[in-house]
């Protein structure tokens, strides 16, 4: 079974991550921050992995470490349930639409961290959600993914558009990138003989 739990306790917050890889992209997560709480379902349900995540943080100082630990612990929950990563595709892209918002996201299950980040927001919130915390999540995912990840706002107007097409986006490549290679069985992605 590809699945994982990992938890994460801090100071400042103290968070549950759990996922299955090979899921029906169910969820529950509960984080305290209503946005984030609604763009980590859309990552759930676009890239079929199960995913529960429960969180309690400093939020009476704003929801940075909610949010960036989220990002940690979930990484560190795609590394182990991905294992050594054996007969997986490895990569994944996808352009996504969402009205005025088009976004493109490649990544490479690596192990080697790298995030390229061109998105710009119009707004610096979206109702009480700072928009700089869609690139703290991300960055943190990629880092403790091992994910090399690229995201490019190519159109968009709406800053609510924009997140929640670039959390698509990287739904729909990460479910490319975990899917089994069935012309890959039990071999790696790689001539390296590591990833």
């Amino acid at each position: 079974m590809r699945n994982a739990t990992i938890t994460r306790q801090t100071a400042e917050t103290r968070v549950a991550v759990t996922v299955n890889l090979d899921g029906t992209g169910a969820y529950e997560n509960a984080t305290g921050v209503g946005f984030f709480d609604h763009m980590l379902d859309q990552l759930a349900r676009h890239s079929m992995i199960d995913l529960t995540v429960h969180a309690t943080g400093d939020l009476h100082i704003d929801d940075h470490h909610t949010v960036e630990d989220v990002g940690i612990t979930l990484g560190q929950a795609l590394t182990a349930a991905l294992g050594d990563k054996r007969g997986i595709r490895r990569y994944g892209a996808f352009d996504l639409a969402m009205d005025d918002a088009l976004i493109r996201a490649a990544l490479d299950l690596s192990g080697r961290p790298y995030l390229v980040w061109n998105v710009d927001f119009p707004t610096p919130k979206i109702g009480s959600f700072d928009t700089e915390l869609v690139r703290e999540f991300f960055q943190a995912l990629a880092t403790h993914g091992g994910i090399t990840l690229h995201v490019d706002r190519l159109h968009g107007l709406n800053s609510h558009h924009i997140a929640e097409a670039s959390f698509k986006a990287v739904a729909r490549a990460l479910r490319a990138a975990v899917e089994p290679d069935p012309r890959m069985a039990g071999v790696l992605p790689s001539t390296k003989g590591a990833l």
